[in-house]
């Protein structure tokens, strides 16, 4: 489990670098050349004493976008192991089939067996 973490939070990084790198520069070129995460709703400027004040909802898209991302790919995963194991499990039941297949099926008698047939058969006669 602790390998999962540590692969979960590597990737989370690649994503955000994915997100941050291309994803958003395309967008804020397509909504007019801002960038996305720089989109807010300023509810008081900033003055010389007190700070600007805003909603950042730029950063939000951005988190969403990362969550989309990374949910995709983890169903993906998830869906691909899933395929796996039931192509395991269609294959092992195949197999158990064929060997009960096996074990019914009685043998082909032996040359021996065939010639003492041949002779019970014909001492019949």
């Amino acid at each position: 489990m602790a390998v999962g973490v540590v692969v979960g939070s590597a990737f989370t990084a690649i994503v955000n670098s994915l997100v941050q790198g291309i994803i958003n520069p395309l967008i804020g070129k397509l909504m007019g050349g801002l960038d996305l995460s720089e989109y807010k709703i300023v509810l008081t400027e900033a003055t010389e004493e007190t700070a600007e004040c805003a909603i950042m909802y730029g950063s939000l898209i951005q988190s969403i976008i990362n969550f989309l991302i990374i949910a995709l790919c983890v169903f993906c995963v998830i869906r691909t192991m899933n395929k796996a194991k039931d192509a395991f499990e269609k294959k092992k039941e195949a197999e158990e089939e064929e060997t009960a297949e096996k074990e019914q099926k009685p043998e082909d008698p032996s040359e021996e067996i065939l010639l003492l047939r041949e002779i019970r058969d014909s001492l019949k006669k």
